[in-house]
């Protein structure tokens, strides 16, 4: 039997969120600012800050803290 494994590499950035933003948008820098158009209601800008992040990595996201602040440390998944 063939088993393959896939690696992954995880990677944590702190981010900062800006809800009810016209265009939805990543800035580069330290730390990461993400715009959404989504409000910060019933986490629905943490599902588009998740949404966005994940097409501009490419990646697997999660957020790992601040789930009800704007300052927020997410989770990258990274195929190696």
């Amino acid at each position: 039997m063939l088993t393959i494994s896939h690696l992954y590499a995880m990677r944590t950035r702190e981010i900062k969120v800006i809800p009810n933003s016209k265009t939805e948008e990543v800035i580069e820098g330290d730390p990461l600012v993400v715009r959404v158009k989504a409000p910060p209601m019933k986490g629905k800008a943490n599902k588009a800050v998740i949404n966005l992040l994940s097409r501009h990595f490419d990646a697997n996201v999660r957020i790992v803290s601040g789930a009800t602040s704007r300052k927020k440390i997410v989770e990258i998944e990274e195929a190696e």
